[in-house]
């Protein structure tokens, strides 16, 4: 074809311009859906065993807001400078973050919150309720005895601890070492715990007579006495061992009071058990200068105590022989001489634990100059756990005797009842207790399970005490976020990091504290880390997508205080929202849902 024969055409370059407002075009009759601001549940919550309201903590660091995000804390954990030391932070086995690249730091800087909040002298706002005219009385000072009687000031109850031993602070004072938890951190927690009025009664030992008495003083009683007695370890000549709690407690008290129990320096020890007992007598051994050996009857990845305590275990020195079972202890030559059965691995039990059954006859003789009995612990009387009575009400971290024959309730905790024998979950019985008590006051014993189940958080056995006293959180949806909820294109790959840890040949030196809290750079950018999982942090992308310009913000920057300003600060208005959905798809921290819209 010629270019002759093409034909052109003026094209205009004019377009049509309205002068008017497209303010009347009410683009939101359009819609058949609709999104919305709704606040959900993170899984680290949901696994923590204390109920903390992580994201919103970690969003709070972020920021520098050292006083809200401690007292957050504090809303639903009494002793965050001890669970920043010694929780075994399930939380972080649960992150959502962990399957983008590391868990974030939720231990770390729970305990870097207590050191800044104890080194800027920040004043705590929990504070002692209305009083309610009851008294009750809580027998033991450990975890789940301290976090009942705080609870329960909160709630306006009158609370007396009665302690047998001199100081406060049950296994957290006389059973974990100085290097993982100091006295101070210990001191300081429970100061703030009397501080709301609470009475701790010390070398005040109790007996099933005080339960008898009892209802002429007090309205309920909580028993937290924990498992103080060492279980024996069922073998001939098991007399000649060492009780491994008494060494503990011993070691507590100074390295002066725990060799008049232990070996002389240089010399060797073997500890058998493989809990966390177990762990912390053998450390303590190597800080005193023997060499201890572990046997345990089970693997390494079987043992029952933390794993990273398990590990710096063995960086410290402490040697571990697997699938070795107790036969016999005699005495040789000044030391000890024990027989072992070999075992070997035979598939998982009924208990989720793999089992081990005996290597055929193998033994082996295994000698050391002491050996230290750490297999475990039970409770010392019979009354201090929930008797086997079909009147007694079994909660998830506590047990009720409401119509005990004593005449007033009776509630048990800590680790007689709790499946899980750890800090976290002593704090999350005193609160269950304390939670149950004041239903049961208020409505009967017949409206607790409801009310246990109304302040749950998310799908597990966790309880928020700010649920249930209706505060923000109250107004969040039960629905956990998971990893595939979260747009993961608005996060970079970052390094999860701890406080650092004493070289180990420095370490064993002494019983100083053996990690260091991060500093407020590190702790803050651990923080951001956070993908604050279903919750809002004002980051505007659903005002910066929207098409529409449907979104609004209701204040001005970012809240400052979480404590009154909690919950989405957006509102979408429906007079222009078509429901495309982009606001909820761009949502980072999935806060937002887009439904059909109901007629």
């Amino acid at each position: 074809m010629s270019n002759d024969s093409v034909n052109t055409f003026n094209v205009s370059l004019f377009f049509p311009k309205s002068s008017t407002s497209t303010v009347t075009n009410k683009t939101g009759t359009w819609s058949f859906m609709r999104p919305s601001y709704l606040e959900k549940t993170a899984p680290c919550s949901v696994h923590c065993p204390c109920g903390q309201d992580i994201p919103r903590i970690e969003m709070l660091v972020s920021r520098g807001q050292i006083a809200a995000a401690w007292n957050t804390i504090l809303a639903e954990n009494p002793l965050p400078g001890t669970c920043g030391r010694v929780c075994f932070h399930p939380c972080e086995k649960a992150c959502n973050r962990g399957q983008f690249d590391e868990a974030v730091s939720i231990n770390a800087i729970e305990r870097y919150l207590d050191d800044a909040a104890w080194a800027a002298s920040i004043a705590p706002a929990a504070a002692r309720g209305s009083a309610k005219g009851r008294r009750i009385a809580i027998v033991g000072s450990g975890p789940a005895g301290l976090a009942a009687s705080y609870f329960l000031s909160m709630l306006g109850y009158e609370c007396e601890i009665f302690e047998a031993a001199e100081e406060p602070g049950g296994i957290l004072r006389y059973g974990i070492p100085a290097y993982r938890l100091p006295n101070e951190v210990l001191d300081r927690e429970i100061a703030r715990i009397r501080a709301l009025g609470v009475m701790i009664h010390c070398a005040r030992a109790v007996d099933s007579a005080f339960l008898e008495g009892a209802k002429h003083t007090y309205d309920a009683v909580f028993l937290s006495c924990g498992n103080g007695a060492s279980m024996k370890l069922g073998v001939p000549g098991e007399e000649l061992a060492l009780d491994g709690l008494a060494f503990l407690r011993s070691a507590k008290q100074g390295e002066g009071a725990a060799r008049t129990i232990s070996v002389k320096p240089h010399g060797s020890a073997i500890v058998v058990g493989g809990g966390n007992t177990a762990i912390d007598v053998a450390r303590s051994l190597r800080r005193l200068g023997v060499s201890p050996t572990i046997v345990y009857r089970r693997r390494r990845e079987d043992m029952p105590a933390f794993e990273h305590e398990v590990a710096r275990a063995l960086e410290e020195g402490v040697r571990m022989v697997e699938l070795r079972a107790p036969l016999a202890l005699a005495r040789l030559d000044g030391g000890i001489e024990l027989k072992v059965q070999k075992m070997r691995p035979a598939g998982v039990g009924a208990d989720g634990r793999m089992r081990v059954v005996p290597d055929g006859d193998a033994t082996e003789l295994i000698f050391a100059d002491a050996l230290y009995s750490a297999v475990g612990a039970t409770h010392a009387e019979s009354w201090m756990v929930p008797p086997d009575d079909g009147r007694v009400v079994r909660l998830s971290h506590a047990a009720a005797f409401w119509d005990a024959p004593v005449g007033i309730p009776l509630l048990y905790g800590g680790d007689p009842v709790n499946e899980n024998e750890s800090v976290a979950d002593a704090i999350a019985s005193g609160k269950q207790a304390a939670i149950a008590l004041d239903v049961f006051f208020q409505k009967g014993a017949g409206a607790v399970k409801a009310e246990l189940a109304r302040c749950a958080v998310g799908d597990g056995t966790s309880l928020s005490m700010e649920i249930y006293l209706g505060g923000p959180r109250a107004n969040r949806s039960g629905r956990v976020v998971s990893f595939k909820d979260i747009p993961t294109d608005y996060f970079s790959p970052s390094e999860k990091k701890r406080g650092a840890s004493l070289p180990p040949e420095r370490a064993i030196a002494s019983f100083e504290e053996i990690e260091s809290s991060l500093d407020a750079a590190e702790a803050a950018m651990q923080a951001e880390r956070c993908f604050n999982c279903g919750i809002c942090n004002d980051c505007d992308n659903c005002r910066t997508y929207c098409p529409e310009l449907a979104i609004t913000a209701l204040r001005a920057g970012r809240r400052d205080d979480w404590s009154t300003e909690a919950g989405p600060a957006r509102a979408i208005n429906s007079d222009y929202c078509k429901g495309c959905g982009i606001c909820a798809a761009e949502c980072p921290r999935c806060a937002m849902i887009i439904e059909e819209q109901q007629s």
